[in-house]
């Protein structure tokens, strides 16, 4: 049974029109998953499969993130998954910063009704949003407040397969961090 402060939270992002975003969606995808949940996983923004289905990574970036979950023997129906925007940009591009802006309290609320242990922003818009940090390298394989990790982004693995492992990687010590 979903959460319902997490019900309530969802029912505002999905009538939010606080940037221009909200305007021309065909739905918002505020998130799926348990709550409350250990791990959170965090992206930058639904494309355009998310977009039509209502949840988040169910495309293409969706299919490999399970695959990854599923070798570093995690279960993506315990985890809580979102993104740090909750509607689609056009073109998929980039989120802008006053759209970061608009839907950070969101983000915000959906951790405190999840109550992770482990936070792992996926990508550099989701380190920025949450942490004001970019650069994936430097900011992996830390933990960051004692709850956030930082970790590639299911896009850019799909882009260069080469960093699969490390994904996988990064998937497997959160594993066990979660544990702890």
């Amino acid at each position: 049974m979903i959460n319902e402060d997490l019900r309530l939270l969802e029912d505002q992002i999905s009538a939010c029109r606080l940037c221009q975003l909200g305007e021309n969606r065909n739905r918002a995808v505020p998130g799926s998953g348990p709550a409350p949940a250990r791990m959170m996983l965090v992206g930058e923004a639904p494309g355009r499969e998310e977009d039509q289905s209502g949840q988040p990574f169910v495309g293409r970036g969706g299919r490999l993130l399970d695959v990854a979950l599923q070798q570093a023997g995690l279960n993506r129906s315990e985890i809580f998954i979102t993104s740090v925007i909750k509607c689609r940009p056009p073109n998929n591009r980039k989120p802008m910063k006053k759209e970061m802006a608009s839907c950070l309290p969101y983000l915000q609320a959906q951790m405190e009704i999840v109550r992770p242990k482990i936070v792992c922003l996926m990508g550099n818009t989701a380190a920025a949003a949450v942490l004001g940090r970019q650069g994936i390298q430097s900011l992996r394989g830390q933990l960051w407040q004692e709850r956030f990790a930082v970790t590639y982004h299911p896009a850019a693995v799909l882009r260069n397969r080469n960093l699969m492992a490390e994904f996988v990687s990064d998937l497997e010590r959160l594993n066990s961090l979660q544990d702890q």
